[in-house]
This record gives structure tokens, C-alpha cells and sequence, in this order.
């Protein structure tokens, strides 16, 4: 790639909001709270979270080792649980559900680039995962899906499309393979 190729990738468009204060002061506090492993201590990091902007409901379970992108372009519902190792990339809007489980290790991703552009245009769509969704350790959900009530993406998938009410969805891409029955 040469010099003039780079001088054509303008993203310039893409303001993530904040300001650059906020974003700074966000970077050190996500760094020093959340990707930490060694900061246990979840109340706090909600309250830091509705600081930073987020919408957080009540009893929501926040593990050690997780890194969120834009608190301010979050909304995690009551007691939702977000695993070590989560990775919130939330260049967009992230919206997740009442009683959802982010378990260990899963990546919710709102940003892609157009590889077929010569600018490798940022592309960047929110994420919806409605109440009860369970997104399984070293999942991913790619920009742009909703995962409606109560659906499951196993470990290891990948959603790169919506996903139904209830479905259990595996693999890569991940596809529907069973409906999710829950008992009492």
C-alpha cells in the first residue's frame, strides 16, 4: 500500500459523541475499572457506567476484565450479566435486554469497513439483544443483528443475521438448530 492509498481512508464522518475530554477520561477509567481483572467490585462500575452516560438497570452483574467502547452508546437492562472477558465494541448503539447473559469472552461488534470500497468506508450499525437473549462464551454478534426474546447464540457462534424468538443458533455463520424451551 502507498502513501496516496492511506491519504484515501477518510472515516471523518464517524463522531462517536462524548467529546474528547469524555473519550479521554473513558479511555483511563475503562482501563483502570473494567478491563482490570483485578476490580471485583460491580455496583461501582455501574454507577461509573451511568456517569460515563449509560443506561444501567438495577442488579446488573458486571465480571472483572471487560472492555466497553462508548459507555454512552449502551443500554443493559435489569439484571442482565456480562461475563470476564466481554468485549462491548459499541461504536454504535448497544441495547441488551432484562435478564440477557453476555457470558465470557463474546464480542459484540457495531463496526465493520467496506472491503469492496477503495476508502475501506466505516460501516457502523447497533446491536439489539432483547430481554432473556443468552449470547454463549467466545460468541459474536456482528453489526446490525437483533436477537429477539429469549434466543441463544451458542459458544463459539457467529451471528452475522437476526436471530428468532427462542432459537438456539451454532456455528459460523451461526444458523437456527433447535427452539430454546424454558421450564419453570
Amino acid at each position: 500500500m502507498t502513501k496516496t492509498d492511506i491519504s484515501k481512508y477518510n472515516n471523518s464522518w464517524y463522531k462517536p459523541g462524548g467529546g474528547m475530554i469524555k473519550r479521554f477520561l473513558w479511555h483511563f477509567t475503562n482501563h483502570l475499572f473494567f478491563n482490570h481483572g483485578l476490580f471485583p467490585f460491580r455496583r461501582l462500575k455501574v454507577v461509573l457506567l451511568r456517569i460515563f452516560g449509560a443506561k444501567v438497570g438495577k442488579g446488573v452483574n458486571i465480571k472483572p476484565s471487560i472492555n466497553i467502547k462508548y459507555p454512552w452508546l449502551l443500554e443493559v437492562g435489569d439484571y442482565a450479566w456480562l461475563g470476564e472477558n466481554v468485549w462491548i465494541d459499541n461504536l454504535g448503539m448497544i441495547k441488551i435486554g432484562a435478564n440477557a447473559c453476555i457470558s465470557q469472552g463474546a464480542l459484540l461488534l457495531t463496526g465493520n469497513h467496506d472491503y469492496s470500497r477503495s476508502t475501506f468506508d466505516l460501516m457502523v450499525k447497533p446491536i439489539t439483544l432483547e430481554d432473556g437473549v443468552w449470547i454463549g462464551a467466545k460468541a459474536m454478534v456482528t453489526p446490525g443483528v437483533t436477537c429477539y426474546s429469549h434466543s441463544l447464540l451458542s459458544v463459539g457462534s457467529v451471528a452475522t443475521k437476526d436471530m428468532e424468538a427462542y432459537g438456539i443458533y451454532q456455528g459460523n455463520p451461526a444458523v437456527k438448530v433447535k427452539v430454546r424451551q424454558i421450564g419453570g
